[in-house]
């Protein structure tokens, strides 16, 4: 991997980790337009705690507020972290005792393809949610049930963000707060992922230059900062739901490529 193809794939992870298309199927799609098999797993660790230092970027204030409040022992505080705490649980189980069955899900470019048509499913269902007037905030029963949609994103090309705000959508959690539960829900997700592959880490050599990890690195980082900050602006226009287009027209493209390769 030369150092463009990072920026490439860290500009494709950063963007779409955040929008509602998949950063998992995303990189598929991108290994396989550009030929490449990448060694190990260090380049994507790298780029993925970037997108993590992105969301910690942008939502500072409420992690700060947070953190104070559970210091202070208050009670809402602690209530929220229970809350993003419950909402982690099934991901977190099912990527540890399926972690292998759900790699070998990466291995057949079909299945993003295939998944991305459902993920536009997914997102197109909510045209209607938001253009209700009565919003809740998430509580135990509505985080478990976001925890339990997040499973689902483990499929390359299920999007994590697309599939628990669309869930927070339907259960009748405001924009905003839906877009924020779920990316304060990356946090300790995409923290996990990483410490899951630090043993692979240790094992084996370096399989990608530091140039190029670090490349790839900073422009994940960057363009997950201006992809969280258009994805609460389509929100807020009620204009989350056109990410199906995107969706359904790269899952149809690419299924055809494929089968064009033969």
């Amino acid at each position: 991997m030369n150092v463009w193809e990072a920026v490439f794939l860290g500009f494709l992870q950063g963007a779409t980790e955040f929008f509602p298309v998949s950063s998992s199927g995303h990189l598929v799609v991108g290994q396989t337009l550009l030929g490449l098999e990448i060694q190990g797993v260090q380049f994507v660790v790298a780029v993925h705690v970037a997108t993590l230092i992105s969301v910690l970027v942008m939502y500072r204030g409420r992690l700060m507020e947070l953190l104070s409040g559970t210091l202070r022992r208050d009670g809402d505080a602690w209530r929220y972290v229970g809350l993003i705490v419950l909402a982690t649980l099934p991901a977190g189980i099912a990527g540890v005792f399926f972690r292998d069955a759900i790699e070998g899900l990466f291995e057949s470019p079909f299945v993003p393809a295939t998944a991305f048509l459902v993920t536009g499913v997914i997102l197109w269902s909510t045209r209607r949610t938001l253009g209700r007037e009565e919003r809740i905030k998430p509580g135990w029963g509505v985080a478990l049930l976001i925890g339990f949609a997040q499973v689902f994103a483990l499929v390359p090309g299920i999007s994590r963000s697309g599939t628990t705000v669309a869930m927070a959508l339907w259960l009748g959690v405001d924009a905003e707060e839906a877009a924020a539960f779920s990316f304060l829900m990356a946090i300790p997700v995409i923290g996990g992922a990483a410490l899951l592959q630090i043993p692979d880490l240790a094992s084996e050599g370096l399989t990608v230059s530091g140039t190029a990890l670090a490349a790839g690195s900073i422009v994940a980082a960057v363009t997950g900062v201006l992809a969280i900050k258009a994805f609460v602006v389509s929100l807020k226009r009620r204009a989350f739901h056109r990410f199906a287009i995107y969706c359904w027209a790269l899952g149809a493209g690419f299924l055809l490529y494929l089968l064009a390769l033969g």
